[in-house]
């Protein structure tokens, strides 16, 4: 038991596991920033486009059954829309980044060869 514990103690303290933690928190509150935006700007531009007050009033009946357009169009234009803003954001993230951070060093085989041709030319 005590095994166990120190190996989850150390599970926890990688930095993937805390890393993770504060990218999923991060996402659930930006997740609010998004749907502010589609709720108060999008959502209501799409009804009146439509001629309805929401989205739930875009439909037809058919019989007792209320099949509803609206959420469908809804779905598809909240994943177009977080799909663009993460897009934009990890475009703007890519391109703060430093030089530095994107070139990587010589590949093994390159500092293999290298010692084969110092080693040969002695």
């Amino acid at each position: 038991m005590k095994n166990m514990l120190a190996e989850f103690k150390a599970f926890l303290q990688k930095g993937d596991v805390v890393t993770i933690a504060v990218g999923l928190i991060m996402a659930l509150y930006f997740k609010k920033i998004v749907d502010a935006l589609l709720e108060g700007v999008v959502n209501p531009i799409i009804a009146a486009i439509f001629g309805e007050s929401n989205y739930a009033q875009i439909g037809f009946n058919i019989g007792d059954a209320r099949i509803s357009i609206g959420l469908v169009i809804d779905a598809a234009i909240s994943f177009v829309a977080v799909s663009a803003i993460l897009f934009v954001l990890l475009k703007a993230y890519n391109n703060m980044k430093s030089p530095a951070e994107d070139e990587s060093g010589p590949t093994e085989i390159d500092l293999l060869t290298e010692i084969r041709d110092s080693l040969s030319n002695r």
